[in-house]
Parts: structure tokens; C-alpha cells; sequence
């Protein structure tokens, strides 16, 4: 295949990191890599989801989920196409998930002008889909979560495996919002780290 009539020149130079990375192990090509797409595919999932912790959480996990299957990258289109698209479905499957916390029961009841009413009930019952998704999730994360030091190991746990919300974490830990917040920052920028092999930094 001739490589440089069909790719851009990034393109090319994606693929030459990518061979450092899976044929020899190059922590800093992996590094590289997440240098290069780390912002765009943020913005990229900021615009999906419309709030910024979980587009930085869908963020890792689209890294996360893109590194370990680095192996299988075919040079039939750019990496960053591949990377979008990784992190565009583990999105979709995101947002997918929350609209399915209620689901719709058509009753017999009227309102005032004789339309029917729908009640919404909360369906705790996640579908196999569902599951799988959350799976998925779990493995990708507790890849690195176990390195970390202790004390973000279990905020990253109430986060991802437990999936409770700040409010949530802050009540559970007996800590103030902002400082939840504020170590769950940097419980990320860790795992970044992990993601790129930078395991000096933890």
C-alpha cells in the first residue's frame, strides 16, 4: 500500500507512533498520541454530552479503551478517524443509558382535558446491553484504578463502579463539593498518566 499518496503527513506520523507504541512498547509514542487528540476529542464529547466531568471521564475512557486495542489498528484510514469514532460510540452508549432511567406506562387515567396521562417509572433493571456497556466500563477503569494511590483508588470507585454523582460522593466521604471535585481532577489527570505508561508520575 503506498502510504503516502493516500494519509496527510500527521497521518503518517500517527502511524509511526503507533508502531512504536505496539511493536516496541514506546511509552512516549503513547504519550504523543494523547498529546496530539486529547483536547479535540474532549471538545468533541463536551458537545455531546454538555457537561464537563463526564466528557472527562468519556475521555479516558475512550483513550483507555483505544490503547489497549491498539494492536488491532488497521492502516486503511487515519488513526484519528479510528479515535473518533471509538470515543463518538462510547458516548452515544453514554448518553444512551441515561435517557433509559425511565421508561413510559400508558394508564387509564385522564387530565383535566381528557388526555391521557403517562407515569414514568424508574427501571433499575439494566437490559443486556446495558450491562455489557457497564462492563465494559468497569475493566477498562479498574485497569489502572488499582494503581493509584489509595486515597483516589476509592473516589474513583464510587464514581465509575459504584456511579454515584459528586453530591453523592461528597455525603458518602463526609467531604465538601469542591474538594470532591477537586481530587477527583486530579484522580483523572493520574489516570492519564497510567494511560500513557507515565507510571513515574504516580
Amino acid at each position: 500500500m503506498e502510504l503516502n499518496k493516500q494519509f496527510s503527513q500527521k497521518a503518517l506520523e500517527d502511524f509511526k507512533l503507533i508502531d512504536l507504541a505496539t511493536e516496541h512498547g514506546n511509552e512516549q509514542a503513547y504519550a504523543d498520541l494523547m498529546k496530539r487528540y486529547k483536547k479535540p476529542v474532549y471538545h468533541m464529547i463536551l458537545k455531546m454530552v454538555r457537561n464537563v466531568d463526564d466528557a472527562e471521564d468519556l475521555t479516558i475512557e475512550a483513550f483507555a479503551k483505544a490503547f489497549k486495542n491498539l494492536h488491532k489498528f488497521k492502516k486503511d484510514f487515519t488513526f484519528s478517524t479510528w479515535l473518533f469514532r471509538i470515543a463518538t460510540n462510547n458516548s452515544i452508549d453514554f448518553i444512551r443509558k441515561k435517557k433509559l432511567d425511565t421508561f413510559s406506562l400508558n394508564t387509564s387515567y385522564k387530565d383535566d382535558n381528557g388526555d391521557a396521562v403517562n407515569i414514568d417509572v424508574l427501571d433499575r433493571n439494566p437490559d443486556p446491553q446495558e450491562e455489557a456497556i457497564n462492563a465494559q466500563k468497569i475493566e477498562l477503569v479498574r485497569m489502572f484504578v488499582t494503581r493509584l494511590p489509595p486515597k483516589y483508588q476509592r473516589l474513583v470507585k464510587l464514581r465509575y463502579f459504584n456511579e454515584l454523582s459528586y453530591d453523592e460522593i461528597a455525603k458518602e466521604i463526609d467531604a465538601p463539593l469542591g474538594t470532591v471535585k477537586a481530587q477527583l481532577h486530579r484522580a483523572r489527570e493520574l489516570m492519564y498518566d497510567l494511560v500513557k505508561g507515565k507510571e513515574d508520575h504516580i
